[in-house]
């Protein structure tokens, strides 16, 4: 046998046993989260492994999956949800053939405002106090996380497109602005799948436009047959990284915590002025209090400045949940809704809804500081599908077949599982190149995926993924 046949083998025996002892050193936990009283799931609760940011959330279905190394056995698991008592049990003796069990858990919203006389009582006053802690709370050294991105633009019926991709954040510190400092790189796509071909005339349109061409380009008067599929590909990229790229997430005034210390904020100086928060009760995670309170219109509207697209004309609702020890904040759902009249015009003709931005964002301790854990951004999105001429089917039942057919909006879910703070690792992460384009192509490395947590599909998900990769035609990897 010869020197080189040797090496290809030894090279191949050193492989498999890497991928053995890999397998081997992680432990794969499962489970379901119910209420206690009603047996229904609990979606997005949070299990996660003590002391450490390896965790995930349960979907829809309350199930759940979570890739700990073996190393961890004699940790602390802990399954929690806010309102409810914490599951707790060791890595090593959870038992996977039950369901998770939580009980309700409600705090007296009078006995804390007694004890507490010298804190703040409403909810503005809290908010204002959590916005003035955020320097104290969010961290204050460069640091990265490792996440999953799972980004999907679907109607009420199918996906249009799916793409999952693993991520890693650099963010310098909360004291520094998020435009030069924080970074986010695609490390590797697990899944690509594309069906947006004649639906994305709209964006080929408005790419067209973006590019100077002054000719009289709306979708309607397009051909799909006269268009080469490489430069539809190019629009649509273009499209979704302006509206929804993870720059614009990350970076722009929806990052809503991270980005209260830019100029004109969300969450800013003057969040008074374009919101109203109201103290509804507390509630008790994990054996601390939280305030939960709600968020609420004030007498200016809300925009988002964001580059041609009329983003503005919007009224703020939702929830912000605050702990009582340290006003660290520890979830915000958002919702920006129509309310001039020009927006609730657009927004109901194009996307059927009023809710132009959905968002929820989660944020777990780790040693006196929050980081975010769990990031789900909904926005409607503009294609061309279906009959929306005024001779559509009268019927209601064909109406809303209709409906259900014409409007899409797109989703990105972000779960982060890994924290590293170590600063010469932090430091050579910073000298690679960093590109947050999801559309890069890249083989698929199943060794990287084998152990990487990911965000459990649901039922209902896990059709509709089976289904877009049988119809994908635009491009797929």
């Amino acid at each position: 046998m010869t020197r080189k046949n040797l090496l290809r083998i030894s090279l191949l025996c050193t492989f498999s046993i890497g991928t053995f002892f890999s397998a081997q050193a992680q432990i794969e936990l499962k489970s379901k989260v119910v209420d206690f009283l009603t047996y229904a799931p609990i979606e997005n609760a949070s299990v996660y492994v003590k002391n450490t940011m390896i965790g995930t959330i349960s979907n829809a279905d309350g199930n759940f999956s979570l890739t700990v190394p073996r190393t961890l056995v004699n940790d602390t698991l802990i399954i929690s949800s806010i309102g409810y008592k914490s599951f707790k049990a060791t890595v090593g003796e959870f038992e996977e053939s039950m369901d998770i069990f939580l009980e309700e858990d409600i705090a007296s919203l009078d006995e804390v405002l007694v004890v507490a006389e010298t804190r703040p009582k409403t909810g503005n006053e809290i908010v204002l106090r959590a916005i003035e802690e955020l320097p104290d709370n969010l961290p204050e050294e460069p640091y990265l996380q490792k996440g999953f991105l799972r980004h999907k633009e679907r109607n009420k019926r199918q996906f249009k497109w799916l793409i999952e991709s693993a991520l890693t954040l650099y963010d310098s510190s909360y004291a520094s602005g998020a435009e030069d400092n924080l970074k986010i790189n695609v490390d590797e796509i697990r899944k690509s799948y594309d069906l947006r071909d004649v639906d994305s005339l709209f964006s080929y349109s408005a790419y067209l436009k973006y590019l100077g061409n002054d000719l009289d380009l709306r979708s309607k008067k397009l051909d799909r047959d006269t268009i080469e599929t490489a430069s539809l590909i190019e629009a649509i990229k273009w499209n979704d990284r302006r509206i929804n790229g993870l720059d614009q997430l990350f970076k722009g005034k929806l990052n809503l915590v991270r980005n209260a210390n830019v100029s004109r904020a969300l969450l800013g100086k003057d969040v008074l002025e374009t919101h109203q928060f109201t103290l509804d009760t507390i509630l008790v995670e994990n054996d601390r209090k939280l305030y939960k309170i709600k968020i609420d219109k004030s007498q200016e509207y809300i925009g988002l400045n964001t580059p041609g697209v009329y983003n503005e004309g919007f009224e703020a609702e939702g929830w912000i949940y605050i702990f009582w020890d340290n006003f660290a904040i520890k979830k915000v759902e958002y919702e920006l809704v129509a309310a001039s009249q020009a927006q609730r015009r657009r927004s109901k003709s194009l996307f059927d809804t009023l809710v132009n931005h959905k968002l929820v964002m989660t944020y777990r301790e780790y040693d006196d500081k929050m980081y975010p854990s769990y990031i789900y951004y909904e926005t409607p999105k503009l294609v061309k599908v279906g009959d929306r001429s005024s001779d559509q089917p009268k019927d209601e039942r064909a109406l809303k077949s209709a409906r259900e057919e014409q409007f899409y909006y797109t989703v990105q879910e972000i779960l982060f599982t890994e924290i590293v703070r170590d600063s010469s690792e932090v430091i050579r992460a910073r000298q690679q190149d960093w590109s947050a384009d999801i559309f890069s192509s890249r083989p698929y490395n199943a060794q990287f995926w084998k152990n990487y947590n990911v965000l459990l599909e649901s039922e209902e998900e896990e059709k509709l993924i089976q289904d877009l990769t049988r119809r994908a035609t635009l491009f797929k990897e």
